[in-house]
């Protein structure tokens, strides 16, 4: 199966209008596109759109490959399939290879509970399949708390993926189409638009929580939940309108054939359009996010602008920059080509590879964001580290004359250099091959924040035993009023909740973070029901069922407020729920949480001597606690942390 032959057109042609010249102008596009990724994923608030560098990544993708196919076919006659492969993995496996190798001795060393996690992850990332393990371990690309050095491996799976499935697809199209052109550009628009209309339709605009406390932000398949985000996200089917959109323009617009047009001289109107586009793309970075916090207090949300044209606006603004790059006169296209952009853009693979897994080492846990010192040091770090591996292995590799590389390199060096570098070889391939060995064969563990809340778990009063026995008796049909707001044609139903159980003296109710000093809290008397991902606005219904129930004794201590912003209307209906409660402690929000200020400045607001309730300041007292407190994230509780935390509402409440 080396070649696909087009049996209409085996004559060779000229190479002239069919050659694609090197265009420096799209290392620059991709230079601007991998720094907003590594922006994006150093702390999203400085971008938090920087992850549509990726799909500017896929458009360019799908235009150079298509370029580079229907040239080859046009001078050939054909498309050599096994020799495009060959070239993609030449391309692309030399430092893929480095990365794994990279990867597993930095767990060894800096992670060594995680290696067994990391395996899965190796595996994925080697099979070019790191998007579809990440859905099916619930690892989706937002979710924080693992070491997780190779989470940014999805991409290049949906473009490896692409890789091997698009040079058949062209020359079926080719095949079946051969001269019509229009027809063929007309079906990658369409798929295209079809991909983003379907996405749409998909797309979950409501709160993202637990898949049993949210079920309508995911799909349950064989018994198993899986975010609706993520998989829009991460699916290659729903992220291939940027490969499609590009592919299309590759049909119509070619260098060569550009520069024999018209518009050979006229490059300026082509500039004002890629000015346009660039713009478009720095607007949607700034404005779009992945996940976000609903301002109305509901949690953490997807975008839906960015899956209702979100992505593909993004497709056309690549589109816009790429038509006039390629114009040989373009000024936009020489503003892209300036030599640092030409650095960053030729080792953007390396740059996106490595900047990940350093970002990890430095930062232990993913969803920690880094500050500008750390920020700063793995910057310089990725850029040795990918132009190493760009000067001694790619390149030399993609050329075919590594060998002869490292002769000249030898026949230079000195008797010393050459030693050393050979015992630095030698020893360096036995540490690789040692953390190889301990990754293949590590157990998997559970990381230290899914440890400390399955302990919790144990502890934990579940929601039937604090209500006990409700029932609703006493059921009346009441007739609507005139003045209900609702339609006055229905009935409304009155139920009267019979409580069936003592007050609870001292009730604590909370988050993940509640969780982890469930266990501290149980033995000084307290019952604790505390959930992850638990968010006040979704739980007040829960704590005014307790109320209704009789639940609620002398103590009631509330955390929430981890995991989203809180509004002030959610705050007053439950300080309304608790108000005849004689002592209601609430405790304040730390860790790196984009809305940890507004919902401490909220909190701080209701907090009066007067009233029934009191405000632990938890941000500041956990400063003072010392030995292992906190997790990598530093917002779960390790041993030291969940005594404090229980100290803390100690003495406020005496218990």
């Amino acid at each position: 199966m080396a070649n696909f032959v087009n049996e209409q057109n085996r004559t060779p042609r000229s190479p002239g209008l069919n050659s694609v010249r090197h265009i420096s102008g799209l290392d620059g596009l991709r230079a601007v596109a991998v720094i907003a990724v590594m922006i994006y994923h150093a702390n999203s608030s400085w971008l938090p759109g920087g992850f549509l560098g990726v799909e500017v990544f896929f458009v360019i993708s799908g235009y150079l490959i298509t370029l580079l196919l229907l040239a080859e076919h046009e001078q050939s006659g054909q498309i050599n399939v096994r020799a495009f492969w060959g070239r993609r993995a030449r391309r692309l496996l030399p430092a893929l290879g480095l990365l794994m190798a990279f990867v597993a001795v930095a767990a060894l060393i800096a992670q060594p509970s995680t290696l067994g996690r990391v395996r899965g992850d190796v595996i994925a990332g080697a099979l070019y399949g790191s998007n579809w393990f990440q859905l099916w371990v619930g690892a989706g690309y937002a979710s924080s708390g693992d070491f997780a050095p190779l989470r940014h491996l999805w991409s290049l799976a949906v473009e490896e993926q692409f890789y091997v499935i698009w040079p058949l697809v062209v020359v079926a199209l080719l095949r079946r189409r051969a001269g019509r052109l229009g027809s063929i550009i007309l079906t990658f628009v369409l798929t295209a638009v079809g991909i983003t209309l379907v996405m749409g339709l998909l797309a979950h605009s409501g709160p993202i929580g637990e898949c049993s406390v949210t079920p309508d932000a995911y799909w349950t398949i064989g018994g198993r939940c899986f975010s609706k985000a993520d998989m829009l996200y991460l699916a290659t089917p729903l992220r291939a309108s940027g490969l499609l959109l590009g592919a299309a323009l590759a049909v119509v617009w070619r260098p060569a054939t550009v520069m024999r047009s018209r518009l050979r001289h006229r490059p300026g109107r082509l500039d004002v359009l890629a000015v346009l586009g660039l713009l478009a793309l720095v607007v949607m970075m700034f404005r779009l996010h992945f996940l976000m916090s609903d301002p109305d207090g509901a949690g953490m949300v997807a975008d839906v602008r960015l899956f209702r044209g979100g992505f593909v606006w993004t497709d056309v603004a690549t589109l816009a920059v790429i038509v006039a790059v390629v114009h040989r006169y373009s000024t936009v296209g020489r503003v892209l080509s300036m030599r640092p952009l030409q650095w960053v853009g030729t080792r953007s693979y390396g740059l996106y590879l490595y900047h990940w897994p350093i970002y990890q080492v430095l930062r232990k846990v993913a969803g920690v964001s880094l500050g500008l010192p750390k920020f700063v040091i793995a910057i310089v770090l990725a850029g040795g580290l990918a132009e190493l591996s760009y000067r001694w292995v790619e390149m030399p590799i993609r050329r075919r004359d590594l060998g002869t590389v490292w002769q000249q390199w030898s026949s230079q060096a000195t008797t010393a250099v050459r030693r050393g570098v050979a015992f630095g070889l030698v020893f360096t391939t036995l540490v690789v091959a040692f953390a190889a060995y301990r990754v293949a064969t590590a157990d998997l563990q559970l990381n230290t924040i899914e440890a400390t809340i399955a302990a919790g778990e144990e502890q934990v009063t579940s929601v039937e035993e604090l209500l006990g026995e409700v029932t609703t008796d006493d059921v009346d049909t009441v007739e609507p009023t005139p003045d209900l707001t609702e339609d006055t044609s229905a009935t409304s139903i009155v139920a009267t909740v019979t409580p069936q159980r003592d007050p609870v003296e001292f009730l604590a109710l909370g988050d993940s973070v509640m969780l982890g000093a469930a266990g501290v809290l149980r033995e000084r008397g307290y019952t604790v029901n505390a959930e992850k991902n638990r968010q006040l606005q979704t739980s007040l219904p829960f704590i005014q069922q307790l109320k209704d129930a009789g639940t609620f004794g002398d103590v009631i201590v509330i955390h929430l407020g981890t995991n989203g912003p809180i509004s002030s209307s959610d705050l007053e209906t439950l300080l309304d729920i608790v108000r005849d409660v004689p002592l209601v402690v609430m405790l304040n929000v730390r860790g790196d949480l984009e809305w940890k200020a507004a919902n401490n400045a909220l909190l701080a607001s209701v907090d009066g001597p007067d009233d029934n309730l009191i405000v632990i300041d938890w941000e500041a007292e956990s400063k003072n606690c010392s030995g292992a407190c906190f997790a990598e994230d530093g917002v779960h509780l390790l041993d030291d942390g969940q005594t404090f935390y229980a100290n803390a509402i100690r003495d406020v409440t005496g218990v």
